[in-house]
Formats: structure tokens, C-alpha cells, sequence
């Protein structure tokens, strides 16, 4: 059981700026991919950005590489989207997930991933 707890959204004017994390409350959270999805107002909940356990693998949206960075922080059970250069169409609850379990190909999978944040609003205004 892994309970998630995102932070860090709010307004930002276009081409700023914003750092959103999650906080993942189990000692066993460096064994999790993580994941970052977003899903805006009528649309379908997408995946933007994941990270292997170890931090070393890395995947991206093509609508957000070169513009947003995922890491994690296993010490603090925490994994943070950067994202700069934000566009309008970057507006969107931003949820973390997490998997304990999944080939290559489910890691941009939605329904692959087990647990689930509560999400976090990101406005980007133009």
C-alpha cells in the first residue's frame, strides 16, 4: 500500500515556471516507477513523464521533452516535475502515480499504475 500526496501547483504566466512533487508515504518507494500524468477539462488523463526506480531511465510526453525534467528523491520518498518554458496547453491536474510492477512497455500506460495521487492543478495563463 502506497499513498501519494502532490504539491506544488498554482498559476504561472506562460513561459515561467513551476516545480510540482509528490510525496510517497512507504519505505519501499525506491522499488516504484513513477509516473506523472496530466489531464485537462474534457480530455482523456495522459501521460507526461516517468522515472525508473533507480533514477537512472527517463520518459517523456514528445509535447513536453526539453521542457520538463522528472527526478526523484528516494531519502524523502519524493519524485518532482520541473517544468519550465510552461505553454497554455500545459493546464491540467497533474497526477502522480506509481507501479510497482511493469515492463517497458506500460510505463506510459495509465493502467498499469497502481496508485494514485489526488492531483494538482497547474494554470499556465498567456
Amino acid at each position: 500500500q502506497v499513498q501519494l500526496v502532490e504539491s506544488g501547483g498554482g498559476l504561472v504566466q506562460a513561459g515561467g515556471s513551476l516545480r510540482v512533487s509528490c510525496a510517497a508515504s512507504g519505505r519501499t518507494f525506491s522499488t516504484y516507477v513513477m509516473g506523472w500524468f496530466r489531464q485537462a477539462p474534457g480530455k482523456e488523463r495522459e501521460f507526461t513523464a516517468a522515472i525508473s526506480w533507480s533514477g537512472g531511465s527517463t520518459w517523456y510526453a514528445d509535447s513536453v521533452k526539453g521542457r520538463f525534467t522528472i527526478s526523484r528523491d528516494n531519502a524523502k520518498n519524493t519524485v518532482y516535475l520541473q517544468m519550465n518554458s510552461l505553454k497554455p496547453e500545459d493546464t491540467a491536474v497533474y497526477y502522480c502515480a506509481a507501479v510497482y510492477s511493469v515492463g517497458m512497455d506500460g510505463i506510459k500506460d495509465k493502467m498499469k499504475y497502481d496508485y494514485w495521487g489526488q492531483g494538482t492543478q497547474v494554470t499556465v495563463s498567456s
